[in-house]
């Protein structure tokens, strides 16, 4: 199968315009890989592609879920190679495009993500309480010593994650382990765009005060009406928790904007840690305009795959 082609970078570099000019240069339909996009009716807020932009290039893997609904990594991989699929049988490549580094290794590499079992879990959980975190990491240990050695004995989370997996699938934890740590170089053409912390920061700060005038605040004011504040994870989107509790009188607006700015730099943070761990990144660094001052460049060196 011939590589996936990739345009990646953190939030607020600019990827959205750039992907829609690099699309059209090649030929390609967009496949986001972006966590938050996958929510219906969460539009302005994560910066979603409008209407119009989505009318230049067919774009796929939005508006998937209700927010009311969870969405784990293993249904998005499924999603996202389905529609893969069918973009290649149709003539067109896919393009993937966003700043979740999971998502991109979700995509292009054979990466496996167990299910979960609430009962086994809580059963689990109720043991760990009743013997302790020692006891039940040193249970692991006995018959999964590759997981326990990379799980702090004090971390009761992940050793009952580790013994949960093991018993619904009848396979050690660690055995899921070994693909995270292979590149392989032959998946993936990948471009991503890179700016200084400087530039990003003043981006992210004028895109979250872009977003409030074109009426994320609205948006949030609806979705609360629906029951934003119970749902497990769309509810704790970005700015969306914030902008909630401003609504419900617990936060004033300039707080809750200044709370919003610093959680999305440290998003932007988390996404170029992930990306930095994938050496198969070939990284262009952009100018105080972001990713659209690169699509010559981004251009040239995708079309090399």
């Amino acid at each position: 199968m011939e590589p996936f082609l990739a345009l990646v970078g953190p939030t607020a570099s600019g990827k959205t315009e750039a992907a829609l000019q690099v699309a059209e240069a090649l030929g390609a339909e967009i496949l986001s890989i972006d966590s938050m996009l996958v929510y219906r009716d969460m539009d302005v807020g994560t910066a979603k592609p409008t209407a119009e932009q989505r009318a230049r290039v067919p774009h796929h893997l939005l508006d998937l879920v209700e927010p009311s609904e969870t969405f784990s990594v293993a249904a998005f991989q499924a999603a996202a190679r389905e529609a893969a699929d069918d973009v290649r049988r149709r003539g067109p490549r896919p393009l993937l495009v966003g700043g979740s580094g999971l998502y991109l290794r979700a995509v292009v590499d054979e990466l496996e993500f167990p299910g979960t079992e609430p009962d086994v879990r809580g059963d689990l959980e109720v043991e760990a309480a009743a013997v302790g975190a020692e006891r039940m990491h040193g249970r692991l240990a006995e018959m999964d010593p590759d997981a326990a050695s990379k799980i702090e004995p004090a971390n009761v989370r992940r050793t009952v994650r580790a013994l949960e997996v093991a018993a619904i699938t009848g396979r050690p934890f660690s055995s899921y382990a070994s693909a995270w740590d292979s590149y392989p170089p032959d998946r993936v053409r990948a471009a991503g765009v890179r700016l200084t912390p400087e530039q990003l920061s003043d981006r992210v700060e004028t895109r979250v005060r872009g977003m409030l005038a074109a009426g994320w605040l609205e948006e949030v004011e609806r979705l609360v009406e629906r029951g934003l504040g119970g749902w497990l994870t769309s509810s704790q989107a970005i700015g969306y928790a914030e902008l909630a509790r401003h609504l419900a009188g617990d936060l004033g607006l300039e707080d809750a904007v200044r709370q919003t700015v610093t959680r999305t730099r440290h998003l932007a943070r988390r996404q170029m840690a992930w990306f930095r761990r994938d050496p198969r990144i070939r990284w262009f660094d952009a100018g105080p305009e972001g990713a659209p001052s690169l699509v010559g460049d981004l251009v040239a060196y995708l079309e090399g795959a």
